[in-house]
């Protein structure tokens, strides 16, 4: 399959059959917002893949896939949540290797629904693996630097003295989810992730002209910024709606 045929595309389809499409080693970096199972049914899709044995039998055939497809200087993001965080890790490490492993992301987010005598539940889990030991990361990128700490008292402020550009950012990133009302971003998508989330993502860790590939893209955020910072992109989600959505975003 030649690279032009999958680059800048959407697919509505079953990721797993594109995947086995895919040649090996083609794309450079892989971001999914996966199904949480949480039971729920979303206005734009149902979030219920059974027991988490159901669910982990599942996705691994497509992690597989992924790790296939992925080049040996790539890296993927797998972003999850409490109902599957445990399961999702153990079925990555053996799939990529424990040694593979390079970060637990926590996104912290400003709202969430509270229950009484609980502590709110106010993150997301995104476990960051690569293929082989020589991965890119772009330590230039200005999404990921900072001059203060976000989860110290007060998120006070840290001195320059090593990088005028301040430090790369930690594993926990504190990014607001995107209001209901919220008029610059919002296209009407459930469970839609903001483009600063995935600006961070994207310009670290792909390079200029490589291929992101998102296989359950929804609202399409990753390919939108993967387009703004000069990036290709690959969409993929089984819903019409998702794929619709996606296009007229990049439109």
């Amino acid at each position: 399959m030649k690279q032009i045929e999958y680059t800048n595309k959407l697919f509505c389809e079953d990721n797993l059959t594109l995947l086995k499409r895919l040649p090996d080693q083609s794309v450079d970096l892989i971001y999914c917002d996966i199904l949480y199972n949480t039971g729920k049914n979303f206005k734009d899709y149902n979030d219920n893949l059974g027991t988490p044995k159901d669910a982990i039998e599942w996705y691994k055939p497509r992690f597989i896939e992924m790790c296939r497809v992925l080049k040996n200087t790539g890296l993927i993001y797998i972003q999850c949540d409490y109902n599957m965080s445990h399961y999702i890790k153990i079925c990555l490490d053996n799939i990529f290797g424990i040694r593979n492993f390079r970060n637990e992301i926590i996104w912290w987010y400003n709202s969430a629904p509270r229950k009484k005598k609980d502590f709110g539940k106010r993150h997301d889990t995104i476990f960051r693996y690569s293929k082989t030991r020589d991965y890119y990361f772009n330590e230039d990128s200005e999404y990921i630097r900072q001059a203060y700490s976000p989860t110290a008292p007060r998120g006070y402020e840290k001195e320059k003295y090593y990088d005028n550009r301040g430090k790369i950012m930690d594993d926990v990133w504190k990014i607001n989810m995107l209001g209901q009302n919220d008029k610059t971003e919002r296209v009407g998508y459930s469970t839609q992730k903001p483009k600063e989330l995935l600006y961070k993502i994207v310009d670290s860790s792909c390079p200029k002209d490589g291929l992101v590939a998102d296989f359950f893209c929804g609202s399409g955020t990753s390919c939108v910024v993967a387009r703004e910072l000069g990036r290709n992109y690959l969409g993929c989600d089984v819903n019409e709606n998702a794929i619709n959505i996606t296009a007229q975003r990049l439109d």
